[in-house]
């Protein structure tokens, strides 16, 4: 894609007919070659890509520049692709950074850069000057002042992108999931309608075949892999259902919780910045017995927790930390490793020992893969 890139920016930078030869030293991606096999397989390359570009409306002209000259040459003129100047208001230019940075951490990251680039380069953004109220921005600036916008759209669930297909695909798919406040996982069997983002989280709206009611799901709890089911174009949005009411009515709302860490001393600075000490005599609530041993506890501790200390290795430090999204915040804490333990509360600490549980039994296969002569 960025040889075909480079190749239609050549052709619309000059006026004049280039040929194939001359096309094969400018364009960055293309390696005439010095034998015949290998300037072949570069014409060769050159005439899918041609095709190619013809094919999806690019007006590839053919020509010479000289009567002289038989050799036909190629150019694209730029009033007959070349778009026209965009004029955008200034919340246009805030949506249109927002929606591109919907996808920073997607497959469409690098289209959705270059398209942003473009528009930059171009001014699209228009505006009375000042800041907008909305987005803060400087509306005479345009859309160039939108790099490190905020807010960015997280999309970085995993169950993200296949659910989105799902619904463009209008398939129904199956999936483990885990309820809020449970720990215990059960395989849900949904016909999507809707991928939204409320309230800074995203959710999969549709309709629950199992229970036959339409139901609202948060991607950060899908507990494993989104699988599709059934052919495509079998799924179909109901058109008196408003997807957007559906999600803010039925999401259920965040249930704040204090999370208990032993964070390794010079690591989890990010962890840290947010957290709070806790003294080691005093074991904070909602630790599971297990986790709680040794003599009595110091005098100031609550009377509840007297007469026992939590298990802390000596060279970590206690630390607690409040949370709303379980899985979110778990699969932030496994990128720690084994920097940082989590004590409580249980619904956390077993999402993150389920990750890492899923994590070791992926390296084991990886490496019994790479004992097997020819095995991926």
């Amino acid at each position: 894609m960025e040889r075909l890139l480079n190749l239609t920016m050549c052709l619309m930078a000059t006026s004049r007919f280039l040929t194939v030869s001359q096309l094969g030293e400018l364009v960055e991606g293309y390696e005439p070659g010095v034998t015949g096999e290998e300037q072949e397989a570069f014409r060769r390359m050159f005439e899918r890509d041609k095709a190619y570009l013809r094919e999806i409306g690019i007006p590839l002209e053919t020509g010479a520049d000289s009567a002289f000259s038989d050799e036909v040459g190629y150019r694209i003129r730029r009033g007959d692709y070349a778009l026209p100047d965009i004029a955008l208001a200034p919340d246009e230019a805030a949506a249109l950074a927002l929606a591109g940075s919907l996808w920073s951490t997607t497959a469409l990251a690098g289209p959705a850069a270059s398209a942003l680039r473009k528009l930059a380069a171009g001014s699209a953004a228009v505006g009375d000057g000042g800041l907008d109220p909305l987005t803060g921005l400087d509306t005479l600036a345009g859309l160039d002042t939108l790099d490190g916008f905020e807010p960015r759209v997280d999309a970085t669930d995993p169950a993200f992108e296949p659910c989105l297909a799902a619904v463009q695909a209008g398939r129904a798919i199956r999936f483990p999931y885990r309820k809020v406040g449970e720990t215990d996982v059960a395989e849900r069997h949904v016909e999507p309608w809707g991928v939204l983002s409320w309230r800074g989280r995203w959710y999969l709206a549709g309709h629950d075949v199992t229970r036959g009611a339409p139901r609202v799901f948060r991607l950060s709890r899908f507990a494993g892999p989104v699988r599709p089911v059934g052919p495509g174009g079998a799924v179909r949005v109901p058109p008196d259902v408003d997807l957007h009411a559906m999600v803010s009515t039925q999401a259920p709302p965040d249930r704040v919780r204090t999370a208990t860490l032993a964070v390794r001393r010079g690591t989890g600075h990010a962890l840290r910045r947010g957290a709070r000490p806790v003294h080691a005599a005093c074991p904070p609530t909602e630790l599971p017995p297990d986790l709680l041993t040794g003599p009595p506890a110091e005098v100031g501790c609550r009377p509840a927790e007297a007469g026992r200390r939590p298990v802390v290795p000596a060279d970590m430090d206690l630390v607690e930390r409040e949370f709303a999204d379980t899985e979110r915040f778990a699969r932030w804490i496994v990128g720690s490793g084994p920097d940082v333990i989590v004590l409580g509360p249980p619904e956390l600490r077993a999402a993150v020992v389920a990750r890492l549980r899923a994590a070791a039994a992926g390296t084991a296969g990886a490496r019994e893969a790479a004992a097997v002569p020819g095995g991926r």
